[in-house]
């Protein structure tokens, strides 16, 4: 077995070739000037990359498909201050031939540590009804257990293992921190942050690689986690209709515009925090990542096609 090169270390491999196995997360056939290109997105736990195959294009296309690991020979290239890969030659890869272990991207924060803030945030609940629908929520320990693993997100922000109770943990902060600023119902507000993207957990499948699932694609995390918290509710002898329809509405609001997919459009002072506290995370993580991302000596990050713009790498 080759001894693995992770993707961070190209960055220092400039105009060498290198030899290695990777996830392919993305697979795209072009038409180019004269002939067919291949783009491909390589992943390993360290990041991912572009890699181009320019010659036999479709052919080499057929040989593989999104989710398998590809054995790669390719000639590292810096171009306009991104790595990129140019590839001479690219096999499917036997699942003998590498760890899987290689492939998977996790949150950099030590996921106890977050479960452990994450029921902190659930015992600052005092309301007793919401606090009864949390617990009725995230004491299913298989459940839990899907929630800490899951992603927040296909491709922007918090988009690997764990990243889902990461950005949950994070927008939950920044709702307790403002919660003092605002008039707000604080409980319910705190509810809204922990469960507003639960529905996460049915939306993505996350091995080999993160995609949407054929229910989450046709119905979406907004509607999924309105659908479970309902469920739950019903189950809570008593629960109050009033309480659960301005959850509810934090949950199917907090996309904040229909052109994001919001459901509907914040109409209560908790439900437009909570929309603006969960689109500073997604935006700022995701933005953090493609800095990261970038070259040592890089001057703009790669494209950002959700935001149509790139990033300025501050040096200051």
């Amino acid at each position: 077995m080759l001894e693995h090169i992770n993707v961070t270390d190209f960055r220092d491999l400039v105009g060498q070739e290198v030899t290695g196995f990777y996830l392919v997360t993305e697979k795209d056939l072009r038409d180019g000037k004269n002939d067919q290109y291949l783009r491909l997105r390589l992943q390993d736990r360290s990041g991912s990359l572009a890699a181009y195959v320019w010659k036999n294009a479709k052919n080499t296309s057929e040989a593989f498909s999104v989710g398998d690991v590809v054995k790669v020979k390719a000639l590292v290239n810096n171009y306009k201050e991104q790595i990129q890969l140019n590839v001479s030659q690219i096999r499917f890869a036997d699942h003998s031939e590498y760890d899987a272990e290689e492939f998977v991207t996790r949150s950099n924060k030590d996921p106890d540590a977050l479960a452990e803030q994450f029921f902190g945030f659930v015992d600052k609940v005092a309301n007793v009804w919401l606090h009864k629908l949390l617990r009725a929520v995230f004491d299913d320990k298989e459940t839990f257990a899907r929630f800490l693993e899951a992603p927040a997100a296909k491709g922007w922000h918090h988009n690997y293992m764990h990243g889902l109770i990461e950005h949950t943990v994070s927008v939950a902060t920044l709702c307790d921190f403002v919660s003092a600023m605002y008039p707000v119902n604080r409980d319910l507000l705190l509810t809204g942050a922990l469960l507003h993207d639960f529905g996460k957990i049915f939306e993505y499948s996350s091995k080999p690689v993160i995609d949407f699932t054929e229910t989450g694609r046709l119905i979406g995390h907004l509607s999924l986690s309105d659908q479970y918290i309902c469920e739950q509710a019903r189950l809570i002898t008593g629960f109050p209709d009033e309480i659960l329809l301005n959850l509810r509405h934090l949950i199917l609001a907090h996309h904040g515009e229909y052109e994001k997919a919001s459901v509907r459009l914040p109409q209560t002072l908790e439900a437009l925090v909570l929309h603006l506290c969960d689109n500073l995370d997604a935006q700022s993580v995701g933005v953090a990542q493609m800095l990261q991302a970038a070259p040592e000596n890089a001057v703009w990050t790669e494209y950002d096609k959700l935001n149509n713009r790139y990033y300025h790498l501050t040096r200051i």
